[in-house]
């Protein structure tokens, strides 16, 4: 038996449109998942799903604001009445705001917590009857290395994603009896459009990575495709509450 094959599976991807949402979308499509590609931009996600297609996948976009809990349930909806049924969740969408601390808004904060933590809780929330009554299921939150260590011109984002990693421990305790795995994957400085506008940002950032990364270079999306594909597979059946960088060594480099 192939541990890694998801033949039959479907799955969502929120943000799964671009950056390292896509990236995990393709490995989770090369692997033989169905893949609902959910987010805001439908001219973009159609782009993506074109790309899911080429590698011989079935895919489809759906439109949602993760932030509105109608819009989420809407969209966990369209995806069991398109495909039958819902085994994958990817909790990837997710905004930065990049300065002092002390010059955010309370808009802001909100805002930022709401698209990358309470989406989470929420998008896992719609699919858990789903996956239940299915037996079982994966769901794969997106942390950071802000998940581990905290940066100074990114502090909600950095709570958010603090706030990811206790979210999937605790799911991954409560669901275990239904058969549903939670876990974490927690990116470095992956090259997305989201970290070439930190590089323009915050001077120095991309030397700096470079210069603290043993595997000498950025990671780019595809480097997130294996790491969801094990995730979303009944290889990782005894893996949960787990949270594992993805990031060329940056957060073991002194």
């Amino acid at each position: 038996m192939n541990g890694f094959d998801l033949k039959g599976k479907v799955a969502i991807v929120t943000g799964g449109n671009g950056g390292i949402g896509l990236g995990m979308a393709r490995g989770l499509a090369a692997a033989g998942a169905s893949v609902a590609v959910a987010a805001r931009d439908m001219a973009k996600s159609a782009t993506a799903v074109k790309s899911l297609e080429a590698l011989g996948a079935q895919a489809f976009a759906v439109e949602v604001d993760v932030t509105l809990e109608p819009s989420v349930a809407a969209m966990v909806q369209a995806v069991a009445d398109r495909f039958g049924r819902l085994d994958i969740l990817v909790n990837n969408a997710g905004i930065n705001i990049r300065k002092s601390p002390e010059t955010y808004t309370l808009d802001e904060w909100r805002r930022i917590l709401d698209t990358n933590l309470t989406s989470a809780f929420m998008c896992s929330k719609a699919v858990y009857p789903h996956m239940r009554k299915a037996g079982g299921g994966k769901i794969i939150n997106v942390g950071s290395m802000t998940s581990l260590f905290g940066a100074s011109f990114a502090v909600p984002y950095g709570a958010s994603k603090g706030g990811i990693v206790q979210l999937t421990r605790g799911l991954a305790s409560a669901w275990a009896k239904d058969g549903i795995q939670v876990n974490a994957v927690l990116p470095g400085w992956i090259d997305t459009e989201l970290t070439l506008q930190a590089r323009k940002d915050v001077p120095g950032l991309h030397d700096r990575v470079l210069a603290r990364t043993p595997a000498g270079r950025w990671g780019v999306p595809d480097d997130l495709s294996g790491v969801a594909v094990f995730l979303a597979s009944p290889a990782s059946d005894f893996v949960t509450g787990a949270a594992i960088p993805v990031d060329g060594g940056y957060s073991i480099q002194g």
